[in-house]
């Protein structure tokens, strides 16, 4: 089975950085249709932050676009969110997640990310921004 692990969330100041990063067992992210970051804010719904497809390809929510940059090194199994320019609005669970089926690019290229799309999750990591 596969286990993903994030690690990096904490608290930071308006305009400051963090970098998530989200280990998973032994080869695997290199075996997913697509890897995402999700977000889950007090009194809101979880939502999809950022995509990554196995071709490179990636979708980035509107409200993080040029703060925020996916990457992954199958080398390490790791997924990453560098997350800059950090917003008070950008406080929440973060959570990566993993497609194994490809239902993220069913329409042949890489969607906003959706809850049932994605078969495998972290447990999350907190980040606030005060």
């Amino acid at each position: 089975d596969v286990q993903l692990v994030e690690s990096g969330g904490g608290l930071v100041q308006a305009g400051g950085s963090l970098r998530l990063s989200c280990g998973s067992s032994s080869g695997h992210t290199g075996r997913m249709y697509c890897m995402a970051w999700f977000r889950l804010a007090p009194g809101k719904e979880r939502e999809g932050v950022v995509a990554l497809a196995s071709d490179g390809s990636t979708w980035y929510a509107d409200s993080v676009k040029g703060r925020f940059t996916i990457s992954k090194d199958d080398l390490k199994d790791t997924l990453y969110l560098q997350m800059n320019s950090l917003k008070p609005e950008d406080t929440a669970m973060y959570y990566c997640a993993a497609d194994s089926v490809g239902r993220c690019r069913a329409r042949g290229w890489v969607e906003r990310p959706s809850v049932a799309a994605y078969d495998y999750w972290g447990q999350g990591t907190q980040v606030t921004v005060s």
